[in-house]
């Protein structure tokens, strides 16, 4: 199975792993330490950047488990204030702080025989972090103004974009929590790690968004792949799929194209050492076999020949590169 991260929730899909398109080795052992973990019910911790697709993994945990039909909660441990957190997590009792009318459930007690998702989970505020290694070690919490015990049967997933290592070191998380949540790690690479992937989810992308909204593209230019390649994707797949998202929309025709300003900013944000290197390389490298055969570009024994390219493919290279007696070579072949 090919396995490289996408990003496309709203598409449809048969599973999740036919959301997991490439080739990268990080990438197949993540989905090797998937299927290994899955049946059992051990915490995991997912460490990645952010937009590496750690929830997408999260729910492949859940789905190649013997969890799988019952529910996938997700608690964002970041997008919520300190003190509102532990009501989400456990819940509350009526007249338990101001403004709690009725008794609520938490999201543990709504994760019951599933998978609760913790999502950046070195967000949680240290005053609660007992409380959770509590529920992680004996399954069983006390909802807030409650001193009734609810037990629940919970397998945790969590994630982080943090070192939560050197937040250990730091004091700023528990070192017990940490070791809790660490019994199995999966580590996902960042997409500049995974450059060759870029293609095949560019293509993913286009098709998908094309399809949704009807639009009929289909080629995608040397010159448009080279550039999404050389560049870093801070943001990693989301940013590449948001990327493709407004390049289909303000596509033409048949040929994706990126729109001027956009190409600009891409080349002006990509690692400047890394495209010097490339193409100084095959500048160096065209030249060479050029001078080897006395500037013959077509013909068995031409430049084009021994280069494995087709002749239109060596010109048009020639000149991106400016390679100065491209245009003289042409009108002489």
């Amino acid at each position: 199975m090919a396995t490289a991260l996408s990003l496309m929730p709203a598409m449809a899909v048969k599973s999740i792993e036919d959301e997991l398109i490439g080739s990268n080795a990080g990438l197949r052992r993540t989905w090797s330490s998937v299927k290994m973990v899955a049946r059992t019910d051990s915490a995991v911790l997912i460490q990645g950047e952010t937009g590496t697709g750690k929830e997408l993994i999260a729910r492949a945990v859940h789905e190649e488990s013997l969890r799988r039909s019952a529910p996938f909660v997700t608690v964002n441990c970041a997008a919520m204030p300190g003190g509102l957190i532990e009501s989400e997590l456990f819940g509350h009792e009526r007249g338990a702080f101001t403004g709690a009318w009725t008794q609520t459930t938490g999201r543990f007690q709504a994760a019951h025989q599933g998978t609760l998702f913790l999502d950046e989970i070195g967000d949680l505020p240290l005053e609660l972090q007992p409380k959770l290694l509590r529920v992680l070690q004996e399954q069983e919490f006390e909802r807030l103004g409650s001193t009734r015990t609810v037990r629940v049967d919970v397998r945790v997933v969590a994630a982080t974009n943090q070192d939560l290592a050197q937040m250990v070191r730091d004091r700023k998380f528990r070192a017990d929590l940490y070791y809790r949540l660490n019994v199995f790690p999966i580590a996902l690479p960042p997409l500049r790690e995974r450059r060759r992937d870029i293609p095949l989810l560019v293509r993913h992308f286009m098709e998908g968004f094309a399809r949704r909204m009807n639009k009929d593209i289909s080629h995608i230019p040397g010159e448009v792949m080279e550039v999404l390649q050389l560049h870093d994707w801070p943001g990693n797949v989301r940013e590449l799929q948001n990327f493709i998202e407004r390049a289909v929309i303000l596509c033409p025709g048949p040929e994706l194209r990126l729109p001027a300003d956009e190409l600009k900013h891409l080349v002006k944000q990509s690692t400047p050492s890394a495209m010097r290197t490339l193409a100084d390389a095959e500048r160096e490298h065209i030249l060479h076999v050029l001078r080897q055969v006395s500037w013959v570009l077509g013909g068995n024994e031409g430049a084009a020949a021994r280069l494995g390219v087709p002749r239109t493919t060596l010109i048009y290279r020639m000149r991106k590169l400016g390679i100065a007696q491209a245009r003289a070579a042409v009108a002489c072949a």
